[in-house]
């Protein structure tokens, strides 16, 4: 997804924003800022990454603020510089210490998965293969996530379950065999492509034979890729390959160089590290404290 989904993000941000103020407002910042200040606050890494979920940190500011302005927006997909404010905000500061939370938590965990995507993309930069994430997203934040993932310089896998058809080894044993998997897809949803996972080199040639659109290679060696892009390339080259299963930054390159078209990298959406990105009042009309972690 390289643009976001406002229905999908608004969503979202009204949801995270309950989570903070299902008990009441905040009373700490109604405490200690006069209702009338206004101040400028900065988002600015830490640490280098790749910035992902700009619009979305605007999103909570909006939901939170009455009005604001935005000051300096670095965009989307952008490299990170340490110091470097990604994001430059001005408005009532009650608002924005507020919404601090729900936009730090939004746009460093979405800037996380952009910056795990393009260490993945640059270490295989130059081979022709490219990284493509999974369903293995957190619950309710999977359009979120794979927006990251193309900012990231990453490519998506299927949003859901009924965009794209994905045979796996618990439908082929309900329906007997690959073949029998693949002509039910086919006679159910023409209209989508077919995907089919394989365990073996011998399944591999079974999907081949039946011209599958793409082959998912579970759990394949380097060697076993290597292979099974010859076999794909004799078999008339109509099949796209994408490797599954263990796969980690250390051999990223080794896999890309087989020939296979896609790395399919779960670890992207269910295991990147937040990155570090906080947010640091540089100018109050009013004594307040220059931040509200929570």
């Amino acid at each position: 997804m390289s643009t976001l989904d406002l229905a999908d993000l608004a969503e979202v941000v009204d949801r995270a924003l309950r989570e903070d103020l299902r008990y009441g407002p905040d009373v700490t910042t109604e405490s200690t800022v006069p209702a009338d200040a206004i101040g400028i606050a900065e988002i600015t890494p830490r640490k280098p990454g790749v910035l992902a979920g700009g619009p979305v940190a605007l999103a909570v500011f909006e939901r939170v603020l009455d009005d604001f302005a935005v000051v300096r927006q670095a965009p989307d997909g952008s490299r990170l510089v340490p110091g470097e404010p990604a994001l430059i905000v001005r408005g009532p500061l009650r608002g924005l210490l507020t919404a601090e939370r729900t936009a730090l938590n939004l746009i460093g965990h979405l800037s996380g998965v952009a910056t795990a995507t393009a260490q993945w993309v640059d270490a295989i930069a130059g081979t022709g293969c490219a990284v493509r994430d999974t369903r293995k997203t957190m619950p309710g934040l999977r359009l979120l996530e794979k927006y990251a993932v193309v900012q990231g310089g990453g490519v998506n896998h299927r949003l859901g379950l009924g965009d794209a058809v994905l045979i796996k080894d618990n439908h082929v044993l309900a329906a007997g065999s690959i073949t029998a998997a693949l002509h039910a897809a086919r006679a159910r949803a023409p209209q989508l492509p077919c995907e089919v996972e394989v365990d073996t080199l011998d399944q591999l040639d079974e999907a081949l034979g039946l011209r599958a659109e793409l082959v998912l290679l579970d759990n394949f060696t380097v060697a076993e890729c290597a292979e099974a892009v010859r076999r794909a390339r004799a078999a008339g080259g109509i099949t796209r390959l994408e490797a599954s299963g263990g796969l980690s930054l250390d051999v990223a390159r080794a896999y890309a160089e087989t020939g296979v078209d896609y790395v399919a990298v779960g670890a992207l959406t269910h295991s990147s590290p937040a990155l570090d990105l906080g947010m640091d009042l540089v100018s109050a009309n009013a004594q307040a404290g220059a931040s509200a972690a929570g």
